[in-house]
């Protein structure tokens, strides 16, 4: 008997399905679950973005090895893994680098301007910004 992949929308609108029955898969017992199941984010992902999850698991989420693997480019690898992040609605934070914040060397680019430092001293105040 052939079990072909569960769809994820329905043909008719292309709302999400839901799932509302289960059956035990052996052969002796074929007990059945009826009812109203939420499908995980992962199940309802569509084939080509599944494909590339368990790619990006494969080779241990080096996107460098999905790049050499699928013969693509790395932005191209890099787009379609950042596509699948926000189909499962993984949000994407910016995180600010390290270091001083561009407002901390402003305050110390504006303390020599008006005078109130030496030049020496805006030099190891920042290079005191960098090593926090």
């Amino acid at each position: 008997m052939r079990i072909y992949p569960v769809p994820t929308q329905c043909p008719a609108c292309q709302s999400p399905l839901r799932v509302s029955g289960l059956v035990c898969s052996n052969p002796q017992c074929r007990a059945e679950v009826k009812g109203e199941f939420q499908p995980n984010e992962f199940a309802q992902l569509p084939g080509e973005q599944l494909e590339f999850l368990r790619l990006f698991v494969k080779v241990r989420g080096n996107l460098k090895e999905v790049e050499r693997i699928l013969g693509l480019s790395y932005p191209t690898v890099r787009a379609r893994f950042e596509n699948l992040l926000k189909t499962l609605g993984y949000e994407y934070e910016e995180v600010p680098p390290p270091g001083p914040s561009p407002e901390e060397k402003q305050e110390i680019l504006g303390l020599l301007e008006k005078g109130e430092i030496s030049a020496t001293e805006a030099a190891e105040r920042l290079r005191a910004l960098r090593k926090r």
